[in-house]
């Protein structure tokens, strides 16, 4: 019986996909089951935004960056045409023109998948539907989960940085105690019978055997200009050669790899999650609270994603953040179970992306 949970070390901005097609396929299972059966037994869909979607492989051709729309500029009028007071007061049904649909089918996207501009497509390839593909709000899901676990008894300690696991003398050395430093930087010791080690990216700085380091992604979320359907989106987007300053735009000319592969969900709450390349220019700081997050990495995010989405590109970037995330150097991982050289030790954590 674990009764206490020190809480510290906690990233929030994974993405959180579930895909009975992830790997590793001998835990995969097990994991979307149980994901499944806590949203229904708890009401996950409203509580943590569980739900099942579509996830697709889309190949794209970037457009060059434009400005906004600025405030007072005159708005599009209905399917693309100028706004004029007669357009103003109607509605359409349709949300792309017929040559939109037509270009968007030949290209193999699913109908309801319009939120992607028809112009930038080359092609979409289906990787998981609604059958073996779900999604959960990471900072959602985790705190609730917290929440549960308070009410079945646990106590948790917000703020704790685990300093040192430590055994007992004994020939076969087990888990003895937890020694941390609490919020205010006191060293505190919690006697302990078992340990779960779940430090991602900070677990070699407890369990040096473990060989796991972290690796930096930065990642945004939008709020588009309309509701959007239920995808999420692993891209290859090709980008111009003058995608870094088009017409009126003011921003320095930047160097881009030629084609970027920015990952894109759809949220429930009419948000969207996008996140780009890992990257090891800066090392893990000690805590959470010290991560560095670099805005230009997080503006090539949204610039990327807004060359192939309008309702992106005008859309409002809600948070721009940086996690690191948990790499097992020896290769493979996850690492899950018992530790060897500290009996009652168990460890979970090199599980990077997934």
């Amino acid at each position: 019986m674990y009764d206490k949970l020190l809480q510290g070390n906690t990233d929030i901005a994974q993405g959180g996909l579930l895909g009975l097609w992830a790997y590793p396929s001998n835990l995969v299972p097990l994991s979307y089951r149980l994901h499944a059966e806590l949203a229904k037994q708890h009401n996950g869909a409203d509580r943590w935004g569980y739900r099942t979607l579509h996830v697709g492989q889309i190949d794209c051709k970037g457009r060059p960056l434009q400005m906004k729309k600025e405030v007072g500029e005159r708005d599009a009028g209905i399917d693309g045409l100028p706004a004029n007071d007669e357009t103003k007061d109607r509605v359409s049904l349709q949300k792309r023109t017929k040559e939109a649909m037509g270009l968007l089918k030949a290209a193999g996207l699913p109908s309801d998948l319009d939120w992607v501009s028809h112009e930038a497509v080359r092609s979409y390839d289906e990787m998981g539907d609604p059958s073996n593909t779900a999604q959960v709000h990471p900072y959602l899901f985790t705190t609730s989960m917290a929440t549960m676990a308070e009410e079945a008894g646990v106590k948790i300690v917000l703020g704790a940085r685990v300093t040192k696991i430590n055994a007992s003398k004994s020939a076969s050395a087990a888990v003895e105690s937890v020694s941390y430093k609490n919020k205010a930087g006191e060293e505190e010791t919690l006697d302990a019978t078992h340990v779960v080690l779940a430090a991602g990216p900070w677990t070699s700085r407890l369990l040096p055997s473990a060989h796991i380091s972290g690796l930096r992604a930065h990642s945004v979320t939008i709020r588009p200009t309309r509701p959007v359907s239920a995808y999420c989106l692993f891209t290859s987007i090709d980008l111009p050669p003058d995608f870094s300053q088009t017409g009126e735009t003011k921003r320095k000319q930047k160097a881009h790899s030629q084609t970027v592969t920015p990952e894109i969900y759809a949220r429930p709450n009419n948000e969207i999650y996008a996140c780009g390349e890992g990257d090891t220019h800066v090392p893990l700081p000690e805590t959470t609270e010290d991560v560095v997050t670099e805005d230009s990495r997080c503006q090539d995010i949204v610039d990327y994603v807004g060359a192939i989405s309008d309702e992106l590109r005008d859309g409002e970037v809600t948070v721009k953040q940086a996690c690191y995330l948990p790499v097992c150097d020896l290769g493979g991982g996850p690492y899950i179970g018992e530790v060897k050289e500290m009996k009652n030790l168990v460890l979970a954590s090199g599980h990077s992306c997934w």
